[in-house]
């Protein structure tokens, strides 16, 4: 009987210390700061009476088994009984600071307890610098990528498009900055191939989706082949053309320059003519312009005939007369002023033949 009353025992130690057994998950959390960390504490001993929670090793929570939770002065502290698994406490801690990171216990006074890892992350900034740009197809595009304020240091990616950039194609800089954030910088060049979204990302742990921020890169395709060609011919011909114009608009200024300038000194020549030659004459003669007085008439080589033809039919004193008439020198012979003394010539010669063929005197008047 001895013997069985001792197996008996060791048996219900052995049972109590299996339904003793428990748990606490998640062990290990990692929170964004000001959001809130949630553990949940089971356990198969349902004699228990207190359940503690703490953190960093000070008290912050009490349940009692049979009157539930105690009050607290923390507002940011609470637990509740899980719906789905009676018996099982969910522990949470709302408005995370990065003071509270550590560790979080769950302690069921006299059994067991059991202790998990809290950790608290800061979420900052992501920023892509510059505006959208546009480049040529072939041609580098250098972008700029920053994500300050985090804790702690985030990691950074590129991604073009829908593909994620190899970190050996970009280089990265961390600073840290007071109250123990950091700030990383990124630059990458982007060898445009065609138009897509440049993405930066910056995550930590404790986010679900990395932050982001993006620009535009539109790559402009220069055309190749016949359509180049075309291009630079109809360029050329409307080049040629244009300078063909050109040349004739310059060359017909030219001509009609040379023209002017030819017209200027003709009529610079006549009038210094005029002004030597019908001086001369006007003085010999006396006269006036007659607008009756016409040039046209026999050539010079004819009046030259004629005069020596008249000169071998009458002597000098004879074509003295003719030139006196009979009653004296006669003003039949003045004649309009003319710009050569040619034709001053002319008018003698005429002025005798007549005399010689009619022996009477035409008198021209003077006006």
């Amino acid at each position: 009987m001895d013997i069985l009353s001792l197996l008996a025992f060791l048996l219900s130690c052995m049972i109590q210390e299996v339904g003793a057994e428990m748990k606490l998950s998640p062990e290990e959390l990692t929170v964004l700061r000001g959001e809130e960390a949630q553990f949940t504490c089971s356990t198969t001993n349902i004699q228990w009476a207190v359940m503690t929670w703490q953190l960093n090793q000070i008290p912050v929570l009490t349940i009692h088994n049979d009157t539930g939770v105690l009050p607290v002065a923390n507002p940011d502290v609470s637990a509740k009984e899980s719906p789905d698994s009676p018996g099982d406490w969910v522990f949470s801690l709302k408005n995370i600071e990065r003071q509270h990171r550590g560790e979080v216990t769950c302690n069921l006074q006299d059994i067991d307890r059991r202790t998990a890892s809290l950790s608290v992350q800061e979420k900052g900034n992501v920023k892509v610098f510059g505006d959208n740009k546009l480049v040529l197809k072939g041609e580098s595009a250098l972008f700029e990528c920053q994500a300050a304020g985090w804790y702690p240091e985030p990691s950074l990616q590129w991604q073009v498009g829908d593909k994620l950039v190899s970190q050996s194609e970009y280089n990265i800089s961390i600073e840290e900055s007071g109250k123990d954030l950091f700030t990383v910088t990124s630059f990458h060049s982007v060898t445009a191939a065609k138009s897509s979204h440049v993405v930066c990302l910056a995550s930590v742990s404790a986010l679900t989706r990395p932050l982001n921020s993006s620009v535009r890169l539109t790559v402009e395709v220069v055309q190749d082949g016949d359509d180049c060609t075309v291009l630079l011919a109809v360029t050329a011909l409307l080049a040629a053309l244009l300078l063909l114009l050109l040349l004739c608009i310059a060359a017909v200024l030219c001509y009609r320059q040379r023209r002017q300038a030819k017209s200027s000194t003709k009529e610079a020549i006549w009038f210094s003519q005029s002004g030597s030659g019908g001086g001369s004459v006007a003085e010999a003669t006396g006269g006036q312009f007659n607008p009756g007085y016409t040039s046209e008439g026999p050539t010079d080589a004819v009046y030259n005939e004629l005069f020596i033809e008249a000169g071998r039919t009458m002597d000098f004193a004879t074509f003295t007369k003719v030139l006196k008439g009979e009653d004296g020198y006669s003003e039949a012979f003045k004649v309009p002023d003319v710009v050569s003394s040619s034709s001053w010539s002319e008018s003698q010669t005429q002025a005798s033949l007549s005399e010689e063929s009619s022996n009477n005197v035409r008198r021209i008047t003077t006006v």
